[in-house]
């Protein structure tokens, strides 16, 4: 009798993709609606990748993205799963909890007041 072996490092039933949840997906628009609403943010972009799922935030369409959300599963048993990534590469947060790594986004901005 012959068997095969398979060589594949990935099961046959996972998908070819990385993907947010419905709750990090919950997570993530909660902030971007406070933000949205405040008229800081205007447009959001999400790509779903073979090693990682982005959520790319917006000022305008046209722009490069102001931040990136990423979920990278690799990483979940190191630093954590989440990442928030600036427009110039650095990463201001990253964990294991995703609505503790958003807090990072969600701080209010200042505000010069004339008197």
């Amino acid at each position: 009798m012959l068997s095969t072996i398979s060589t594949s490092s990935q099961p046959k039933s996972a998908p070819g993709y990385v993907a947010f949840h419905r709750r990090e997906l919950d997570a993530i628009l909660r902030v971007y609606g406070h933000k949205v609403a405040e008229g800081e943010w205007r447009d959001y972009a999400i790509d779903h990748l073979a090693d990682r799922a982005v959520f790319s935030i917006f000022r305008r369409t046209s722009e490069m993205p102001l931040y990136r959300v990423e979920k990278i599963p690799e990483l979940a048993r190191k630093q954590g799963a989440y990442r928030v990534v600036a427009a110039s590469g650095a990463i201001l947060k990253r964990g294991h909890d995703l609505p503790t790594v958003m807090r990072v986004l969600d701080k209010p901005q200042l505000s010069l007041v004339s008197s």
